[in-house]
């Protein structure tokens, strides 16, 4: 038995996957934080884009909300946000400096930002861009999770004042993803929004592969490609992928493609949603190589890394089919192991309750001159 908590979300989407991998990592932890018995709302600013592309729009856990503009905001969930055990400002969040002051000013419980970017975030700090999160914020919010762990979190914590940063990976939800044996109709894939620092990536270890190796079947799959983009005959291009396709799309592929953005590389220990996707589909993945894979999953064993085209070539080449079958099992066992939605709830779970048994919520006094506030009353959960 947990103690059931009160918990409210303010995060990019949950009803669009459309040109994000938000949506996807929201809809798992909150179905499995709601599986644990706790409550929550979920917030989500209502944007065109969204709106024309919504793949789910009444997610079923919990409760969604939209809402129009910042004044919507707190006219109407005042009081959800006040009497929240844990209340959750999400990267990315359109006007998120405004949307968190206001949290935190209001929420009586916790509160946490929750880094689905980390590294993004950090560089667009240092270059003074503030419209999701502010450098000032940061030691506000009682409980920092980051989407990129290692020494990340020590900086998080040295550098920016947070007071708890705390490693929080994207997860998968193993029954959306599974293997789903079918014959195979691309030797190698990749599926991404597209970004000018990945592209290099793409191109060197997808495109050139496929312009050398012309019997081989490729696909990318993403929006926001530019239009410039000379496709080679043999790569197919699918501008959107939504996610009650991803299953077949990964099982339908010999060998995916994992390319992580530069500020990613460059900070390591920061893993992709479609890395662990992929992983419990069963796919053999072919990655870009940073600091702390190896610590997710083993080279060469659980994952094979490429610097360059002639060795993305040789793995589509030279790997006999049961190697690449004994490959992708052992890092489907792994990534199953500890990195499901399941895993994630549990965890964010155990972060909130360490802190409110302590009675953290009410330290924010000395933070924002707000006035002292009774800890949470935590109720138990069936």
């Amino acid at each position: 038995m947990t103690s059931k908590l009160r918990i409210v979300i303010l995060g990019l989407s949950i009803t669009s996957s459309w040109g994000n991998g938000h949506a996807t990592t929201y809809r798992g932890l909150v179905r499995e934080l709601v599986a644990r018995g706790h409550e929550l709302l979920f917030l989500e600013r209502d944007q065109p884009w969204y709106a024309a592309n919504r793949d789910l729009p009444n997610p079923p856990w919990g409760r969604t909300e939209l809402y129009a503009s910042l004044d919507d905001l707190r006219e109407r969930f005042q009081a959800p946000v006040r009497d929240a055990d844990l209340v959750i400002v999400g990267s990315f969040v359109p006007e998120g400096v405004a949307a968190g002051d206001w949290v935190q000013r209001t929420a009586r419980g916790l509160t946490a930002f929750y880094d689905i970017d980390t590294p993004v975030t950090l560089a667009r700090l240092a270059r003074g861009e503030h419209d999701y999160l502010a450098p000032r914020q940061i030691p506000g919010y009682d409980l920092y999770l980051s989407f990129t762990a290692g020494p990340t979190l020590q900086r998080l914590e040295r550098e920016f004042g947070s007071p708890r940063a705390r490693p929080f990976y994207c997860s998968v939800d193993p029954t959306l993803y599974y293997p789903e044996p079918q014959p195979p109709r691309w030797d190698l894939g990749y599926m991404g929004t597209y970004s000018d620092d990945r592209q290099p990536g793409v191109e060197r270890l997808l495109l050139e592969p496929a312009r050398r190796h012309p019997p081989g079947r490729f696909i990318v799959a993403g929006p926001q490609y530019p239009q410039h983009i000379a496709w080679p005959a043999n790569v197919e291009y699918q501008p959107h992928l939504p996610p009650a396709e991803h299953r077949s799309f990964y099982n339908r592929q010999r060998w995916t493609l994992n390319i992580t953005r530069a500020d990613m590389v460059q900070a390591g220990w920061s893993p992709s949603v479609r890395l662990f996707e992929a992983a419990a589909c069963g796919t053999p993945i072919l990655s870009d190589r940073w600091q702390g894979i190896e610590e997710l999953l083993a080279p060469g064993r659980e994952i094979v890394l490429a610097d360059s085209t002639e060795q993305a070539l040789a793995v589509l080449r030279d790997w006999g089919e049961d190697e690449r079958a004994r490959l992708a099992e052992r890092a489907r066992e792994r990534i199953l192991a500890g990195h499901t939605a399941a895993h994630r709830a549990e965890q964010l779970e155990g972060y909130a309750l360490e802190l409110l048994r302590a009675g953290t919520g009410a330290s924010r006094t000395s933070r924002t001159g707000a006035a002292p506030q009774a800890r949470p009353h935590l109720e138990p959960a069936s």
